[in-house]
């Protein structure tokens, strides 16, 4: 049993970043599923239908949620779903992060929402001119 992952974004990001860490770690150890939020949409019908795909994700050890932008609607929707199941939203997905939880499949949620974050922060990086880049 294991940790459900539902990326909660804006069209194509979370699919787009999920097919490309499967293919750098050579699988997908979780269980993940997408879930597109339209610019314009009926938050209301989609709220409910991320609370379905999450409640579907939960094997009892509950639901990392990763959305792309935090303050914007997806990552509104995510945090409502706090209140209604044991669920945590890590925003600002980006590929490092997405591997990151990748590497840890057998974490519990709490320790997982920490790699998650630790590994979206640690994969950005500033490269200065006239500076060499450092690791």
């Amino acid at each position: 049993m294991s940790i459900g992952v539902l990326l909660v974004t804006h069209p194509g990001i979370g699919e787009t970043l999920l097919n490309n860490a499967c293919k750098l770690v050579g699988s997908c150890p979780l269980q993940i599923t997408c879930m597109d939020i339209p610019l314009q949409c009926d938050t209301l019908q989609l709220q409910q239908q991320v609370l379905d795909a999450a409640k579907r994700l939960d094997e009892g050890r509950g639901v990392l949620i990763l959305t792309d932008a935090f303050g914007a609607t997806p990552s509104n929707m995510a945090c409502q779903l706090t209140r209604e199941m044991p669920a945590n939203v890590v925003s600002g997905l980006n590929l490092p992060m997405l591997i990151r939880v990748f590497n840890y499949p057998g974490d519990d949620l709490q320790a997982l929402t920490h790699k998650a974050a630790e590994g979206g922060i640690r994969g950005i990086q500033i490269s200065r001119a006239g500076e060499e880049a450092t690791e």
